[in-house]
């Protein structure tokens, strides 16, 4: 294992306190930054922030053009390496201002990570995603079994998914109080609800159907009248497993845990639909 260079370690915390402390940045965004700069430090051979010359920039940029991804073996992304380089142009920027190394650096070599300008093009590129059709959801709707506990759960998911819009990390940290039946709207509170950059908002029940409505208010129901859920339990709870006994909902004796970021996979192609992450839906 390469030893890691002191200096460097030390400037790099430094470095991320800022950017949570002054930028608000969160835990992914900070290991997103500390990985970019580990790439460099690697390909640098941990040599010291105090001696970078542009030659490694230049010579950084060559590697990432050249490297692949060690999980799928493909190239880098253009996405990839143009964050990666935007990453390492705000650090050298930001250390060039601090105290030990403004004498070794000039703030411009900060520039020599500018990615090019066709790689930047690709990068930032919006392009079209397919998604599954509401046709489709409703096939695998349809195709979901709804006998126990926990495939009436699943079901709901899926309904409330295409009911609500709502992101995937928003939908497990639902609340049944976040949830306004009578009125057909949905209170994404930041303070309870894992919204993108902890924004408040409300948003109001699609028009997809009352049949898809009615899975997802026959669920709340459930919740209420046979768990004895109330306003503070989540929407969707974990499952409850006991020796011998299929998996369940659990009653509201102590408060349960949401259902998580796992969302159920196992019967994602009963609808004949291709399977596809969480942001697609």
């Amino acid at each position: 294992m390469t030893k890691r260079n002191g200096p460097n370690e030390r400037i790099k915390r430094r470095y991320l306190a800022y950017l949570k402390d002054t930028k608000g940045r969160d835990e992914a965004s900070l290991d997103a930054v500390a990985k970019a700069i580990d790439r460099f430090e690697d390909h640098a051979k941990n040599r010291d922030f105090k001696k970078f010359h542009p030659e490694q920039a230049r010579a950084f940029k060559t590697h990432l053009a050249a490297a692949r991804n060690q999980r799928t073996g493909q190239p880098l992304s253009a996405s990839t390496i143009h964050s990666t380089l935007a990453t390492l142009k705000s650090f050298f920027a930001w250390l060039a201002q601090q105290r030990g190394y403004r004498s070794y650096m000039n703030p411009a070599d900060a520039e020599y990570f500018n990615a090019p300008d066709n790689l930047s093009r690709v990068a930032t590129a919006r392009r079209y995603k397919a998604c599954p059709t509401i046709k489709q959801i409703r096939a695998m709707l349809d195709a979901m079994p709804a006998n126990s506990e926990i495939e009436r759960r699943d079901r709901a998911v899926v309904a409330f998914a295409l009911l609500s819009g709502a992101r995937d990390r928003a939908i497990v940290s639902f609340k049944l109080k976040h949830i306004d039946v009578e009125n057909e709207l949905i209170e994404q509170d930041a303070r309870e609800v894992r919204t993108k950059r902890a924004k408040t908002f409300t948003t109001w029940f699609f028009p997809v159907g009352d049949d898809i409505r009615a899975i997802v208010v026959d669920w709340i129901a459930f919740l209420c009248a046979e768990k004895g859920f109330g306003p503070d339990d989540p929407l969707f709870p974990k499952s409850k497993v006991a020796p011998g006994e299929d998996s369940r909902v659990p009653r509201r004796r102590t408060r349960p845990h949401a259902l998580g970021e796992r969302e159920p996979r196992s019967r994602d192609l009963q609808g004949g639909l291709r399977a596809r992450g969480p942001a697609l839906f």
